[in-house]
């Protein structure tokens, strides 16, 4: 078809608004804090339960601890075996979900709403009264072990250690992967220590969403009231660095080089957030973005760059990637800061910014009607940050309300290159000269 033909296609409808359902929120006398949320009319439901111990809680020889400790939690508990726990869930149409993240543990699943009540008394046993055996050890350390291996051949993975280790020096966040040593040496009364000093009741965090069948209040108190309290986790201060670096980890003949960088941002707490969330989008955290739009279609030095916000409570930071080809690193990284460097000096077109504000409105409003985990997923964030859970529901007005001066602005002052941590895994011989003026 030739250009002259080409029509320019009818603009849609501005997107609509995520409304959440009204929430149920009650707390337990012994402090665990529990929320139902109906959601949808498929007669499934999400049952998970958060706790306040993982990454964040382990000493500094303690690296990967909450992971061994969360792999444990599946094998049994006081009153049935790891076969029984798997065989109960699998009759209410699910599955128990365990894993140990930077700050929490989780533990659920979705199963069908007429087993909501049976599911909330089976993740109650697995988190309160776990066995955690002994004779499961070696096996479960050694998986970890071939985890820790595979990970730390894979030069994205050593990327971001290093990252996150400048980032947040001497502190849990920037202990990625634990010494070989280390891990080999966990003991089971490690893992039980560990346990007993952070599973509490008063760390916990329940969610329920989905189609609410029967007494599930009731359920929860009935499951979780005879639950000893405990302490509130504790809070553990963190600064994390912003300052220019550049650190090269030596992959000889590598063919491509693994980039990082970024720095500290805004809170989700803050009213910039929002707006940054578009700016990231805009400037390289989506597929149509300028920096995706830069570096892989019009040069093609990489496949599928990223930029992202990460976030742990009540902090967040600003992080790009890309995976390019050996000769082009050090023009990869002139392409980054030229995008960055032109978002910080002039806004984007009001043509440019409606699109990136339609699409970041859609995947919202779709990310959130998945399935009832992902209601739990928004929730859980919300509440982790201390928000406010209106949030969620001026979310898309917010995105919408955002203008180019104000995704220009929000590139000038938190984009500032002279924070940058960058980090690059590849051949030193053949980049060193190239990302010399970096440093």
């Amino acid at each position: 078809m030739s250009a002259a033909m080409k029509q320019t296609p009818p603009q849609g409808p501005p997107p609509k608004p995520f409304q959440l359902p009204a929430t149920t929120d009650f707390t337990l006398t012994n402090g665990i804090q529990a929320t139902l949320v109906p959601y949808g009319a498929v007669p499934k439901v999400a049952i998970r339960a958060f706790i306040s111990a993982a990454a964040v809680n382990e000493a500094a020889g303690q690296v990967w601890l909450s992971k061994l400790n969360a792999a444990l939690l599946k094998e049994g508990t006081r009153t049935r075996s790891a076969g029984q726990i798997a065989r109960e869930a699998a009759e209410m149409g699910g599955q128990i979900d365990i894993s140990a993240g930077a700050n929490y543990t989780s533990v659920g699943g979705v199963v069908l709403s007429d087993f909501a009540e049976k599911f909330i008394a089976l993740v109650a046993d697995v988190i309160g009264a776990a066995r955690l055996p002994a004779e499961e050890l070696p096996r479960l350390r050694g998986d970890l072990l071939r985890d820790l291996s595979i990970d730390r051949s894979q030069p994205g993975s050593l990327a971001r250690e290093r990252f996150l280790s400048t980032l947040f020096p001497n502190h849990p966040y920037g202990r990625v992967y634990p010494p070989e040593s280390d891990l080999k040496g966990y003991r089971i009364e490690d893992v039980r220590q560990f346990y007993a000093a952070n599973f509490h009741a008063a760390r916990t965090r329940l969610y329920v969403a989905g189609k609410l069948e029967g007494n599930l209040r009731g359920a929860i108190e009935d499951a979780f009231g005879a639950w000893p309290a405990g302490t509130a986790a504790p809070e553990l201060p963190v600064a994390p660095v912003k300052k220019r670096s550049l650190q090269l980890i030596d992959r000889p003949d590598a063919p491509q080089s693994n980039l990082l960088m970024g720095l500290p941002v805004a809170a989700p707490s803050s009213p910039d957030y929002i707006k940054l969330d578009v700016m990231n989008t805009l400037l390289g955290g989506s597929f149509i973005s300028r920096i995706t739009a830069n570096i892989r279609e019009q040069k093609g030095y990489t496949y599928s760059p990223i930029s992202q916000i990460g976030t742990r409570p009540h902090l967040a930071y600003w992080i790009q990637a890309a995976d390019v080809t050996t000769a082009v690193t050090g023009p990869s990284l002139h392409e980054i800061f030229y995008e960055i460097d032109r978002l910080r000096e002039a806004p984007p077109s009001g043509d440019e910014l409606h699109g990136i504000q339609n699409y970041l409105a859609g995947l919202f409003v779709l990310r959130n009607t998945i399935s009832p985990d992902a209601i739990i997923a928004q929730l859980h964030f919300v509440d982790a940050q201390g928000l406010d859970r209106g949030y969620l529901s001026r979310y898309v007005r917010k995105v919408v309300e955002v203008t180019p001066d104000d995704v220009r602005a929000m590139a000038e002052t938190y984009l500032v290159p002279s924070g940058m941590t960058i980090v690059i895994v590849g051949d030193q011989a053949r980049i060193a000269d190239q990302i010399a003026p970096y440093a």
